[in-house]
């Protein structure tokens, strides 16, 4: 992986250049050798040739993939299937995982590292056989419910625990406790201490590469630095970092685990994490400004990592420090895929929400996202938690947030489509020959079908919670929260403070511009009569007579245009939906939040959807999470999308975002960094939760559309995430590109 450059001394700038061109160089390979990526740019690279070998796996996206994996290694299983269960038997071969994992050194990079394994790919199978849910597998295949069970990692660590502590401090922490519990806790120990281990095992022999990589480095700045990285690493083999750059390096150890672990990437407020240690490196002399960014920027190389800038603290002050800039500054240096939030409030700090704004007109990244704390603090407190709690919820994901350390919330996992559900109502409606199909009765089946589903979802929680620490726990995140060790549970068992799962909503603008469509054309003007919607559906709008039809139905004034029927339809739906989750906590009393969001299954929620009343072809895309589908309106109204999707937030602490693409031809206004931060403000001010936002220059997007390889290094948020496009499948690609063509 080392680099060879001629020149003595680069400057930090030239490294970063270099470092971004040798991933670039690694997303191709990946994209050649493993295919499309519709998920999360992780910092992953393959395995040396000579020792990497493949699988097929399911994605996050629930899309079969190839993956790599370490030629040779073999899992020891503990059951039957040849699946490993249960804390010990996952804690053991994890650890034997990273003792073999390959060493990586950059000789340019300030920090040593890299992964090269998704942990979850050996997993085979994923869930344990002996324990059942096939009493609740009819209603959540009728539904096609993400129910959740089985579903990893979407919480919250508290890195403040394992930055103060460190490798050693950890394993000591871990030993003490073990002595205060009895046997049956003997194997969640053993997990935890084994994952320990093996972290300890891969930090060392980086250190003892490095050092031999100096040695035998004849340029000096790279001798120098391969030396420093030596000294790190040896130091935060055991004990806890002492300054800016052995924090950055320990925190970037932590990630890497966790993300090879299970996927996770969350953070949390990185600003205050690095604080203290940038404060006292600056006051003893021993770091500038240029090199933080340079080391954050590092970091960042290797995992696009989920974390919060500026916000309250439990007191409600902001907290933006100087580092919050110098993490904005990293990725404005990198230019590569990053998860980088920045909150947004009357009390935070205008100085970084207008450099955030700078920052993506002038590199187009879609970095940074932006948050509405005023919202989300007072929504998480309406249920029945202090303010303070709310202000400790960071951004740690696709459309979460959670308390680091103190909080399971199973975030981004759990998602109804609403659509179907629809789907499921109007058929059954239509096959009753007992009664007469009307608008109201429509409503109320909908209501019936909806209501089954939530409660189908509490009881796949309970059974999720019940079991997740036998099949798969939560060893790394549970190093670096508060409870697991001292209490001997794991996270999803019932370790943390609060368990408040999160439930999404699907499919939004689908149904309700159906439920507008059915309204106007069949109800109102009498164009259609139910049969004659019920056969078009079912043919999928075949032949001159449905295609018309169809647009007939389609040009129905939509969701998102303002003062609609469907507008209408939106609000009530997000209403319902909303109660329907609050009234259904889970039968052994666990709280649900109700949130919309749909993350990337927008494709895959419509290719087993048919054809729905709104104009909308079988298999084609469902609604983006909160969003009016494209095209709601002509002039694609950037306000009109704010205004709509701020009236639909659900308003208990999850989110419903706001994707919005701009043009970057604004960037041709003077005032444009106004306009934007404006649009942000507005949509805050209105009830709004989230933003996730492109500048793009949409002939580039369409000419990497038809040919990726013309722009490999374009970067898009494709959803809560950011990629590089060239990564994504072409149905992934399209949805980007179906949002900027929105308005022509």
């Amino acid at each position: 992986m080392a680099l060879s450059l001629d020149v003595t001394e680069l400057t930090y700038q030239q490294r970063i250049d270099a470092l971004r061109e040798e991933k670039l160089r690694c997303t191709r390979e990946k994209q050649t050798l493993l295919g499309d990526m519709d998920f999360d740019d992780w910092g992953q690279i393959l395995p040396p040739e000579d020792q990497r070998d493949y699988v097929h796996v399911m994605s996050p996206s629930g899309i079969m993939i190839r993956d790599s994996i370490i030629k040779g290694f073999e899992v020891t299983s503990n059951h039957p299937s040849g699946g490993f269960f249960g804390p010990k038997a996952v804690g053991d071969n994890y650890r034997a995982l990273l003792e073999r994992h390959p060493v990586t050194i950059d000789p340019l990079s300030s920090l040593a590292g890299a992964y090269m394994l998704n942990f979850t790919s050996y997993r085979r199978p994923h869930w344990n056989p002996d324990l059942s849910y096939e009493h609740l597998k009819p209603v959540q295949e009728q539904y096609q419910l993400l129910h959740g069970i089985g579903g990893m990692q979407h919480l919250t660590p508290d890195i403040a625990i394992g930055l103060r502590l460190g490798w050693g401090g950890l394993l000591d922490h871990i030993r003490a406790n073990r002595a205060s519990h009895g046997p049956a806790k003997e194997p969640f120990y053993d997990g935890l201490e084994a994952v320990v281990l093996g972290a300890q095992n891969w930090v060392q022999r980086h250190a003892e590469a490095a050092r031999a990589l100096a040695e035998a480095e004849d340029n000096p700045q790279r001798r120098r630095n391969l030396f420093e990285i030596a000294e790190v690493n040896a130091h935060i083999v055991s004990a806890p970092p002492q300054t800016f750059r052995e924090a950055c390096q320990w925190l970037l150890w932590y990630e890497m685990i966790a993300r090879m672990y299970n996927g996770s990437g969350a953070v949390g407020q990185l600003d205050t994490l690095l604080l203290d240690y940038y404060e006292a490196d600056i006051a003893a002399g021993r770091l500038t400004d240029d090199e933080a960014i340079f080391h954050i920027a590092c970091m960042l190389l290797r995992d696009t990592m989920y974390c919060q800038l500026g916000g309250p603290d439990r007191a409600g002050r902001d907290v933006t420090n100087p580092v919050s800039f110098l993490v904005l500054e990293a990725a404005r240096w990198l230019k590569i895929p990053a998860n980088v939030a920045i909150a947004v409030g009357r009390g935070t700090s205008e100085a970084l929400l207008r450099r955030g704004v700078e920052i993506m007109l002038e590199d187009k990244t879609g970095i940074p996202k932006f948050l509405g704390v005023d919202n989300t603090v007072p929504d998480f407190a309406k249920n029945g938690y202090p303010l303070e709690d709310g202000r400790d919820r960071k951004y740690s994901g696709c459309n979460w947030c959670g308390i680091p350390g103190r909080e399971y919330g199973m975030n981004d996992l759990i998602k109804i489509n609403l659509a179907v559900v629809f789907d499921v109502a109007l058929h059954d409606m239509l096959a009753d020959p007992t009664v007469t199909p009307s608008l109201e009765l429509l409503e109320q089946r909908f209501e019936d079908h909806l209501r089954r589903a939530v409660a189908t979802i509490a009881q796949g929680i309970d059974f999720h919670i019940a079991h997740m620490h036998e099949v798969f726990p939560e060893l790394v995140l549970d190093l670096c929260c508060t409870g697991p060790i001292e209490r001997g549970e794991d996270a999803s068992h019932g370790g943390l403070d609060y368990t408040n799962i999160a439930v999404d909503g699907a499919g939004l603008a689908t149904t309700a511009d159906s439920f507008a469509a059915i309204r106007q054309r069949i109800v109102d003007e009498g164009r259609l009569t139910w049969a004659e919607l019920l056969h078009y559906l079912d043919t999928n709008w075949a032949g001159p007579e449905g295609e018309r039809a169809r647009l007939m139905m389609k040009h129905v004034p939509h969701y998102g245009h303002g003062g609609t029927l469907a507008d209408d339809y939106a609000a009530r739906l997000s209403q319902m939906y909303t109660r329907l989750v609050l009234e259904h906590p889970t039968p052994s009393g666990i709280k649900m939040l109700p949130g919309l969001f749909s993350w990337a299954y927008t494709v895959k929620f419509g290719e087993h959807l048919g054809a729905t009343p709104n104009g909308r072809h079988a298999g084609d895309l469902i609604s983006h999470g909160a969003n009016p589908d494209p095209g709601f309106r002509k002039d694609g109204a950037p306000t009109a999308m704010a205004a709509a999707v701020a009236a639909v937030q659900p308003g208990y602490g999850n989110t419903a975002p706001l994707q919005i693409e701009l043009d970057m031809s604004i960037i041709d206004q003077d005032n444009a960094v106004e306009v934007v931060s404006q649009l942000i403000r507005s949509h805050f001010e209105l009830g709004g939760t989230q933003i996730n936002m492109n500048i793009l220059d949409k002939q580039k997007v369409l000419e990497a559309h038809e040919d990726p390889t013309r722009h490999p290094d374009l970067v898009v948020r494709v959803t809560g995430f950011s990629a590089y496009f060239a990564s994504l499948s072409p149905e992934f690609r399209q949805m980007v590109v179906n949002r900027i063509l929105a308005d022509e």
